[in-house]
């Protein structure tokens, strides 16, 4: 397994590390879709974030990944296995698994051997990246060039945190949650609407212009190069600090309220930018209420809102043929005319 880059030594893209972050504390946000330059830190946040997180209990010897802790979410073969005793556990790294833009249909969801079903009667299936991803992450380079039968599928899965592999009669399920986090270029191609929508968190990311900021950048990498164990070592204690947050917003997180007062601002906040149905709204107060969690805060208020607004809303934003303003500029002003400066 690769050596993971540090999450703490990543120099600024401090929406992009936020967004990941408020994804670790609840998946249930729905993903990150990172949107910017090439070479500025996309996946290699996403995985130092994978290997910043402490190993979970996993059944011992499933596919999937399956939590012992939690049986409504079992595959067939942890609950057939349930019902003959105890579910011994081991522990597991967090896994980010890539998938490439040319995987076939069978890579992704997993293949049924048709062959051993049709003449040995055993329902045998290999699983696919879905399955290697489960309570995980999903990372998808170039997500705006995927094939359309692929976006299709991962819409379905990401809906239903389980997938079904469907042959000739025979069929698997088995379940598929994990943090979706897509990037590309935007020059290169838009996102399908239907698999937009269904991002949490949106992030802009752009190379560093700051003289000093590029410098510090470079600096940090070939440190990393050279040496990986000692420049892990010098961030080791910003690191733990960092995963005792995590864990302990995970902790937080049912407890934290969130007063109607926020709820309006946000729902007037939304009217104000004329979002489509109430899922902008929704993600909204969710990402809030984990970056409240992470803080350590036990009440949502709009300072929360106000920070993780513009990558809740600037890809749900309809055109506007009167206003020639980029989707970020339009949540910016907005945030601006309902806070104030």
């Amino acid at each position: 397994m690769a050596i993971a880059f540090p999450f703490s030594a990543i120099a600024g893209q401090d929406e992009m590390k936020r967004a990941i972050t408020i994804a670790a504390v609840d998946p249930g946000i729905g993903g990150v879709l990172v949107f910017g330059d090439r070479g500025t830190g996309k996946s290699t946040a996403v995985r130092a974030l994978a290997a910043l997180l402490p190993p979970m209990a996993v059944v011992e010897g499933c596919r999937y990944h399956c939590d012992p802790g939690v049986v409504s979410r079992l595959c067939e073969e942890c609950q057939s296995r349930l019902q003959r005793g105890a579910l011994p556990s081991q522990m597991y790294p967090v896994p980010v698994v890539d998938l490439p833009l040319g995987a076939s249909e069978d890579r992704v969801v997993g293949a049924l051997d048709l062959e051993r079903a049709l003449s040995r009667g055993e329902k045998a299936f290999e699983p696919g990246l879905l399955a290697r991803a489960n309570r995980g992450f999903l990372y998808v380079d170039e997500v705006n060039l995927l094939e359309d039968h692929i976006v299709d599928l991962l819409i379905d899965v990401a809906a239903s945190g389980e997938n079904v592999v469907e042959r000739d009669g025979l069929s698997v399920r088995h379940p598929a949650r994990f943090v979706l986090v897509g990037s590309g270029n935007p020059e290169e191609g838009e996102l399908r609407p239907q698999l937009l929508d269904r991002f949490g968190l949106s992030v802009e990311v752009k190379t560093p212009t700051d003289l000093l900021t590029r410098i510090d950048v470079v600096r940090r990498r070939d440190a990393f190069d050279r040496d990986p164990a000692a420049f892990i070592a010098t961030y080791a204690e910003a690191d733990a600090t960092l995963r005792a947050a995590i864990l302990a917003g995970r902790d937080r997180l049912a407890s934290v309220e969130v007063p109607d007062s926020v709820l309006e601002t946000a729902a007037r906040l939304c009217i104000a930018l004329g979002t489509d149905g109430l899922r902008a709204e929704l993600t909204l107060m969710r990402a809030a209420r984990a970056w409240a969690a992470f803080s350590g805060d036990s009440v949502v208020d709009t300072t929360h809102l106000r920070l993780i607004a513009a990558p809740a809303l600037r890809h749900r934003l309809r055109r506007n043929p009167l206003d020639d303003a980029g989707s970020t500029t339009r949540v910016e002003r907005a945030v601006t005319e309902l806070f104030g400066a």
